[in-house]
């Protein structure tokens, strides 16, 4: 059998610095998740250009694309934790079978949600409140997005497992090469061959999706070659000695189903605002899309912090190093409030000029430098929940992060909203009061769980913080 090149895990050298190894874990995440902004900001610049239907039958699918994320992420979550523990534990042998579980996992997730939105995915669109030409649209978009689906969903679980072992840099560069095609890609299917230099398919919103799901099979081709030819891991694939495990399905299961749950049930909280949306125009249906395309400026420095956390945290667990475990979770959670308050700060002054990116209707371009302008107020305490949830997670507890998403979501902002709206007739605006106030709800839980844990942890390893 060809032996692993990496053949050595990163404990060690995590330990010997755990704030550096937090940026080298953050910062590979970080240029990852920007590239792939840049793609979702300069996406939605090309679909903008053929019109606010356009727009909007892409945020319709919104919710169906993150409930067919929520799984893989939230597993994904799930596979990372639990490899970083056992790699903490000096346990490869589980690490390995981890990892090959995730595979398993994988295939099942690709398999279902391949078939059910093929079969199911324009009925569920029209639940959600499209119709007429936005159903058209929505729809042209999703059944070519579906094809792809399966490649999506072991990309996921490869950059989940590499993850675990504290791999960032190569996802991050295989997912930037991917997000450069796909901007590459964007226009030449999209737009009409006059339009684009004579080279153009002119396919529209289906363009969008062509170009997105031949990025992800590039993508998954490059995983496959690295990981299981060139052996470019420390995690090792022997995948016809693979047995199942139950002890070790339920590492996995144990974080990465509430978290896969918390993402599903975001998903029908942004099915929920789009059909309230659409009540006051297809307009701001799009401007909420637009803004959230934008908010991820903020969230992309949140989100590589706290995805460094959970490998930091789970393998710093797993070697009882409690120490350096107080010392990351302090670190993190500090720098993520400080990093997301400058860049709320920027969003808010830029506004307007950022939605202008987007599109020239001038309602779309309103409604949401108002979402932008009053959520930046929340952003700061989003940072400090979102990475507070992550170090539960590298303790191998996901339920708070599905009790934090429940509440905030379908405890107090959806009703919230929807009271707003349709029993107190108040404008648009306040559906985003609804947001601030359950962001401030969540915040608190999060803040008071992970300082409770944290004690518990401390008194059982008699350290004092």
């Amino acid at each position: 059998m060809e032996i692993n090149s990496n053949s050595k895990s990163r404990l060690d050298t995590f330990l010997d610095n755990p704030s550096k190894a937090l940026w080298t874990l953050a910062i590979p995440i970080m240029f990852g998740m920007g590239i792939h902004t840049l793609y979702n900001i300069v996406d939605m610049m090309f679909i903008g250009r053929l019109g606010g239907n356009a727009i909007a039958g892409v945020a319709f699918n919104m919710p169906i694309f993150f409930l067919m994320l929520g799984l893989t992420m939230g597993l994904g979550s799930g596979v990372t934790a639990s490899i970083a523990r056992y790699i903490g534990e000096n346990n490869k042998k589980n690490a390995d079978n981890s990892a090959e579980h995730a595979l398993a996992l994988a295939a099942v997730i690709a398999l279902v949600f391949t078939f059910a939105g093929l079969f199911f995915g324009k009925r569920i669109l029209v639940v959600l409140g499209a119709e007429g030409e936005i159903l058209a649209l929505g729809w042209d978009y999703l059944y070519i997005i579906i094809i792809g689906l399966p490649f999506m969903i072991f990309s996921g679980f490869f950059r989940s497992i590499l993850a675990g072992e504290g791999d960032m840099k190569f996802p991050m560069m295989v997912a930037g090469l991917g997000t450069i095609l796909n901007i590459i890609l964007d226009p030449i299917f999209i737009f009409k061959l006059e339009e684009y230099g004579g080279i153009g398919f002119g396919m529209g919103v289906k363009g969008a999706a062509m170009a997105t799901v031949i990025c992800q099979l590039v993508v998954f081709i490059i995983f496959i070659y690295m990981l299981f030819v060139k052996k470019h891991a420390y995690i090792t694939f022997r995948l016809k000695y693979f047995t199942p495990s139950k002890e070790i399905l339920w590492d996995i299961v144990k974080v990465g189903l509430p978290a896969s749950m918390s993402m599903i049930i975001m998903a029908v909280g942004q099915g929920v605002f789009n059909k309230i949306l659409i009540h006051y125009s297809s307009q701001t249906v799009a401007a909420y899309q637009v803004a959230g395309r934008l908010d991820m400026l903020i969230f992309l420095p949140i989100f590589a912090i706290a995805g460094g956390m959970t490998t930091l945290v789970g393998m710093f667990y797993g070697a009882k190093k409690i120490d350096a475990l107080n010392q990351i979770v302090k670190y993190g959670i500090s720098r993520a409030f400080m990093i997301t308050l400058v860049s709320s700060t920027f969003v808010y002054i830029f506004a307007e000029t950022f939605s202008g990116w987007f599109t020239q209707d001038q309602e779309i371009i309103n409604v949401s430098v108002g979402f932008l302008r009053l959520l930046c107020f929340m952003y700061p305490l989003v940072a400090i929940a979102i990475t507070s949830g992550r170090v539960m997670q590298g303790l191998g507890k996901g339920i708070p992060v599905l009790v934090i998403t429940t509440v905030r979501v379908l405890g107090v902002s959806a009703p919230l909203a929807l009271y707003f709206s349709f029993v107190l007739d108040k404008p648009v605006e306040w559906n985003w009061y609804a947001m601030m106030i359950s962001t401030g709800i969540a915040f608190v839980i999060a803040v008071s769980w992970v300082k409770i844990e944290l004690k518990k942890l401390n008194k059982n390893f008699d350290v004092s913080v």
